[in-house]
């Protein structure tokens, strides 16, 4: 971002909390030339996010989670969402590393290997957060239970469909968070080929990437 295209007037943090809640003042270049009237924007800001579809390409199984969002407090099916394992990215870490973190954390599964999906801005209207979305290889034979850190407030079933009722659901729009969604949609197109793929290798070291 270069000076004489967006200039930042003046910034106020109103809030330090989970999350950093801040207020910008700026202005920014038009495109039919010149620079706009100053406007007002704001914007949270945690950081950015790894999050990882597990799949088992021997028993074509995929591993979700299922915990408690505030922000669907008020739907009708009520606030547990069906979703994958995610993270925020600390200082020194790599999206693959905390992927395969999360895994452990939040389901119990150690990732074998791992394929990119893509990486994207989460919500740009209002954070500067991108997620980083991978699908990871696993065993699921013992996956299952209650994860999370209790320090965190974590509270985390772990979910094991077999592919193809994971794909139904979100195609009947029964999981309806943003994460799972693109991760299961891309798989959908590619589920063969990653199953014959990942089916005929060997294990992989479970190093991070």
């Amino acid at each position: 971002m270069r000076q004489d295209e967006v200039e930042i007037i003046e910034r106020e943090v109103c809030h330090q909390g989970f999350y950093r809640l801040e207020r910008l003042r700026l202005r920014h270049r038009l495109f039919a030339g010149g620079m706009s009237p100053p406007i007002v924007r704001e914007v949270i800001e945690k950081g950015d996010v790894a999050a990882v579809l597990l799949y088992d390409p021997l028993r074509d199984e995929v591993v979700m989670i299922e915990q408690f969002r505030i922000g669907a407090r008020d739907d009708e099916r009520g606030p547990w969402l069906l979703e994958i394992v995610a993270g925020l990215i600390e200082a020194g870490e790599t999206p693959a590393q905390v992927a395969r973190r999360e895994a452990l954390e939040e389901a119990g599964c150690t990732v074998l290997d791992l394929l990119p999906i893509s990486s994207f801005y989460t919500s740009p209207a209002k954070t500067s957060q991108r997620t980083h979305l991978f699908l990871g290889r696993i065993d699921s034979s013992n996956a299952g239970g209650i994860h999370g850190l209790a320090d965190e407030g974590e509270d985390i079933r772990v979910v094991r469909l077999p592919a193809t009722e994971a794909l139904l659901l979100a195609e009947q729009g029964k999981t309806d968070s943003a994460w799972p969604l693109l991760a299961l949609f891309w798989f959908a197109g590619r589920r063969a080929a990653v199953r014959a793929r990942w089916s005929s290798a060997g294990d992989p070291p479970a190093a991070p990437a």
